[in-house]
């Protein structure tokens, strides 16, 4: 794999979960959903976390911070008492409202502004892979005593991935766990916890390695990729998958804490 088949090198490319990114996400596919092929091991951070998130959402008002599309706001609509969406990309937003129900609604703000909702509204709100500036303001917003929760990417997922496709991807060094800790620090948080869950998630194909690098980009930039690497691509899987498929790890931090 040479130099010039990195990715982030071609012109087309948009730094993935900036602002652009989102909004071009938006506007390719309406929904925040991962278009590559995967199984992902049971129990992990992502089934634990919405587990739990249903337990203690029951007849409660809640904040969904970060809802993107609002399926899993949608979900949480059964449960409780009721659900208010609020993300910073409209396009997300105007497809959340299609599903739009009398206890569940949705609101187009960007957290790091501030949150455009009453003093102690919610009895409990929930970040599900959202902004973690949002942290900073919900003690504004739950009321005393209210319950947060959290689920955010480590960033151990996918590190076999650098090693066995260089260049195509690169190691995660964004330092995920200490930026959060810092925003609960401070939070005005009365106690929080955090609690790593490690799993395994099998790749199915070659393809779904190229889809998964090249997550939210255009269709330009996939089709440059394969062209360009899916003899290699297609070696290294055949040498590296099991049965169940080509094994990354998939990592989750998950955020328990209390106004």
């Amino acid at each position: 794999m040479v130099k010039r088949f990195d990715p982030t090198n071609h012109p087309n490319w948009l730094k993935p979960h900036s602002l652009e990114w989102y909004r071009q996400l938006s506007e390719q596919h309406g929904a925040y959903t991962y278009p590559w092929h995967s199984t992902l091991t049971v129990p992990n951070g992502e089934s634990i976390f919405d587990k739990e998130v249903m337990d203690k959402i029951q007849n409660k008002k809640v904040l969904d911070v970060g809802c993107g599309h609002g399926e899993f706001a949608l979900n949480c609509s059964a449960v409780a008492k009721e659900v208010i969406g609020f993300d910073i990309t409209d396009r997300f937003i105007d497809k959340a409202n299609e599903n739009k129900k009398s206890n569940l609604s949705f609101v187009v703000g960007n957290s790091k502004h501030g949150l455009p909702f009453k003093q102690e509204e919610f009895d409990c709100a929930y970040i599900r892979k959202g902004p973690t500036s949002a942290y900073l303001l919900l003690h504004q917003v739950v009321k005393k005593g209210g319950i947060v929760l959290g689920l955010h990417p480590g960033d151990d997922s996918g590190r076999e991935l650098p090693m066995l496709f260089p260049n195509l991807f690169t190691r995660n060094n964004n330092g995920t766990l200490h930026a959060i800790k810092q925003r609960l620090q401070a939070s005005k948080f009365s106690d929080f916890q955090i609690e790593t869950f490690n799993s395994i998630e099998y790749l199915h194909s070659p393809t779904d390695v190229i889809r998964l690098c090249c997550f939210g980009q255009t269709q330009i930039v996939y089709d440059f990729i394969f062209d360009n690497c899916i003899h290699f691509i297609d070696k290294i899987f055949q040498d590296n998958a099991v049965t169940e498929g080509l094994p990354i790890t998939s990592e989750r931090h998950i955020v328990r804490a209390i106004i």
